[in-house]
Order: C-alpha cells, then structure tokens, then sequence
C-alpha cells in the first residue's frame, strides 16, 4: 500500500502514518519499496505473541501432540475475527493438502468446522453483526452456503456439540471440530482435525478421531478452567 493509502485505511494524517511506518520498517515488521509498503513475515510474532500472552498454547500444546500422535493428522486451534476464522495454534504432519495453513492464515468462517463451532456459540445478534462483517480471507470456498443452510448447520453444531465439513472450504478436504470453552463455559476458541477426503472416510472421521478430539477438547478446556481460576497477582 502506498502511505496515501495506509493514511486513509488507518485514518491517519500522512506524517503520523508515515512515522508509524518507518518505526515498523526499523523494527523489521514492514519494508517499503517503489511501490509502497508491505508488512514482512515477522508481523507473525505479534500474532503468536498474543496467543502466547494468554496461555492458550502452552495450555493446548500438550494435548494437540497427544491427538496428532493418534490420529497422525494435523490439528489447529482458531478464534473469530470478523466473518473470519484465524488460526492461532497448530501442530501438523507433512501431508499434501490443496490449502496451506500457518499461524495467523485466515478462511471464511461459514465453510469450516472450526468457524461453525464458533459461530454457533454466538446469540443470534451478535451472530448477525458477525455474518455482516466482510471477510479478508481472500479465499474463494467451495461451498457458499445460504442463510437457511448456514442456520440449519450451526443448529445441528449446538445439538451435538461438534462441526463436520466435507470439501466445503477446499476439495479434498475434510475436518471436524469442537469447541475450547472457559470455566464459565463460554466458547474462547475451536479445535480441529483435518484429513485429505482421498485417505480418510467420513465414518473414520467420525467414528474414530472425532472421539479423540472431544477428549482432547474437553481436557484443554478443562486445563484452561483451572488456569483462568488461579488469582492474578502483580509483581509491582
């Protein structure tokens, strides 16, 4: 983007922008070239940094390889930004797969597992004003559920408390969700696992790793509980 461009997205004057920019440029999170600036991929740090503030990782990590070393299939965790899903934690297999996912990549919520397990979990305003946030995935799905389709699947996710997706983001592939929740139980985040459609069937999804999951699942959330439950003491 050019400074004009970064000004007006940001609401900024030009030299306050343009400050800004340079101390990102020195800082190594933006480099500039004749055509404008462009953020680098150090900008992931803030990300994992703020995943990593919150515990949520260090928390999951231990069950994610737990369900990975089981399952031999990549897991994430992702939240909501917007009508997006953004993908905070993950351990992965070397596996080809049609779409690549780091830390910090984004997809339309409406088409995954994890955002069904987190849309559903919103009440109907806020699930709205969500739905009416344009996504910045840049993603073009596979599927595009309408409004009656995306109701009937979030109600079947509240039912069982878990998300299936076949080849609705991606061909070839399949996942299947359930939700982190807090000791109040209010959903924080989703986990999943993800397999190619060619290797793995439905029935295995669901018969065998979607059990996996859940205990994973629950003992996350259950470590998260107890974590969020210890008092906050100042070191000041």
């Amino acid at each position: 983007m050019t400074l004009s461009e970064v000004a007006a997205e940001a609401g900024l004057a030009r030299p306050t922008a343009r400050r800004i920019l340079l101390t990102l440029e020195e800082l190594g999170y933006a480099r500039a070239d004749d055509n404008g600036f462009a953020l680098t991929p150090r900008i992931m740090e803030l990300g994992v940094a703020y995943v990593r503030s919150m515990g949520l990782w260090e928390i999951a990590r231990p069950h994610m390889e737990w369900l990975v070393a089981r399952t031999r299939e990549s897991s994430s965790i992702a939240q909501l930004d917007g009508s997006d899903i953004i993908y905070v934690a993950r351990v992965a297999v070397p596996k080809i797969v049609t779409l690549r996912v780091d830390i910090g990549t984004r997809f339309p919520a409406a088409v995954t597992s994890l955002g069904k397990v987190l849309l559903a979990a919103l009440p109907p305003p806020e699930l709205a004003e969500v739905l009416s946030v344009p996504g910045r995935s840049g993603v073009q799905p596979s599927a595009n559920p309408d409004t009656e389709e995306l109701e009937a699947a979030l109600r079947d996710v509240r039912a069982t408390g878990w998300s299936l997706t076949d080849q609705e983001l991606a061909p070839a592939i399949r996942s299947v969700a359930a939700p982190l929740r807090d000791g109040s139980g209010r959903t924080i985040a989703a986990l999943n696992v993800t397999v190619h459609a060619a290797e793995t069937s439905l029935q295995t999804l669901i018969d065998v790793y979607l059990p996996l999951l859940l205990q994973a699942a629950g003992a996350i959330s259950a470590d998260w509980a107890r974590h969020d439950s210890v008092p906050y003491v100042s070191a000041g």
